[in-house]
């Protein structure tokens, strides 16, 4: 059996014909491609504007910038995600404040959440970075509520869940990332996400208000909106301070071919997905299906006893599981600034215990029974 990676891109030759047509065309930046792109994103998830940046670290960045964010302002997010979702917050000096998560879905705790608020005076914390964890969506209508009622902006960090979806109180399917409950959402497209440009993100918002100040930080806060008599071509002017967080026109074509194939790539990791559950059902504990969630399913997370035992065992036979991830509030840096003293003996646990295990729409059926047929030998050997 060969090298079984716990994900991979998927790239097929209309990828590689929209990459080569690029390259042959005028613009390989700052081009048609990349609003194309934009509009084609924005109209999947079902939001009014997208904005593409160079990757989903700077989204968050920008997003938190867009809302104002500011020095010694207090933000929620979930220790279980990448180290971004809460560094986008240490970058312009504000504070993160960790709340547990919920054992069964992964995802930030409503609860949680809620108790860590109203254990605070009104107006002690400015915002709520929910993550959809491994694709499994946020109920962000809860939040939204919960997020009104104190007076707090939320972003949606949707990076693992293109095509997931969560059916709302009135009946309605909400994608994530499409603005509804969300102020921004945020996705990335690094080559083991569903949508693989190489690095790249894109930012989704139902608010023109926060579109044009998104846009206008990823370009340096450069306009060229004066065409008055006076100027060329030439003139343009520096309305804040950017930065260049720009996707290019060779990553948005590749984006616009991957997008064009997620809903079947998602499909398929959920096909994947029921397997492994069916395969597991009684045995090994795994991430929990919440009534009218559609998981996106970037990882398919397991819990076991002896996890480091089981992730050698597995690596042995070349079966290349993944830990996701180091709860953040541990990570030296955050141990170090100081965070809160909320107790998340929830995200610990789930740390001393999850594997992800492969998923990714072309792991073959032989490959997938490869690994269940594995993962079952060590643990009912031990």
């Amino acid at each position: 059996m060969k090298a079984i990676p716990y994900g991979r891109q998927d790239i097929d030759q209309k990828d590689i014909d929209a990459v080569i047509n690029t390259l042959q065309a005028d613009f390989l930046t700052q081009g048609p491609k990349v609003e194309e792109f934009e509009e084609a994103f924005a109209n999947y998830v079902g939001a009014k504007y997208a904005v593409a940046v160079n990757n989903a670290t700077s989204g968050l960045h920008l997003a938190v910038l867009s809302l104002g964010l500011k020095e010694g302002e207090r933000v929620i997010t979930t220790p279980i995600t990448f180290a971004a979702s809460a560094n986008c917050v240490r970058y312009v000096k504000g504070e993160v404040w960790f709340a547990d998560i919920n054992p069964d879905t992964y995802l930030l705790s409503f609860e949680k959440t809620k108790e860590l608020i109203e254990s605070k005076p009104k107006g002690f914390f400015k915002g709520i970075i929910p993550v959809d964890f491994a694709g499994l969506p946020v109920n962000m209508e809860k939040f939204r509520d919960l997020a009104d009622e104190h007076g707090l902006w939320i972003i949606e960090d949707a990076c693992h869940a293109p095509g997931g979806y969560f059916i709302d109180t009135h009946g309605k399917k909400q994608n994530c990332g499409n603005g509804k409950y969300a102020d921004i959402g945020v996705f990335s497209f690094h080559p083991v996400k569903h949508i693989a440009c190489g690095e790249g993100g894109m930012l989704t918002t139902n608010s023109k208000e926060l579109f044009e100040e998104l846009s206008l930080l990823r370009t340096h806060g450069i306009t060229k909106n004066d065409m008055s008599e006076n100027h060329g071509g030439w003139f343009y002017e520096m309305q804040s301070l950017g930065y260049n967080y720009r996707l290019t026109d060779i990553q948005s074509a590749l984006g616009i071919s991957q997008l064009l194939k997620n809903n079947k790539g998602v499909t398929k990791r959920n096909q994947i997905a029921d397997i492994y559950k069916k395969a597991f059902e009684g045995i090994i504990k795994y991430q929990e299906l919440p009534s009218g969630h559609y998981n996106a399913h970037h990882l398919f997370v397991i819990e076991v006893d002896k996890r480091k035992e089981l992730y050698d065992f597995l690596r042995v036979h070349k079966i290349f599981a993944q830990i996701h991830y180091i709860p953040v509030h541990t990570l030296p840096y955050y141990k170090q600034i100081g965070y809160n003293d909320a107790k998340l003996l929830n995200s610990e646990n789930y740390y001393s215990s999850c594997l992800s295990l492969p998923m990714y729409p072309t792991l073959s059926e032989d490959e997938q029974r490869f690994v269940i047929s594995k993962v079952l030998e060590f643990v009912e050997e031990k």
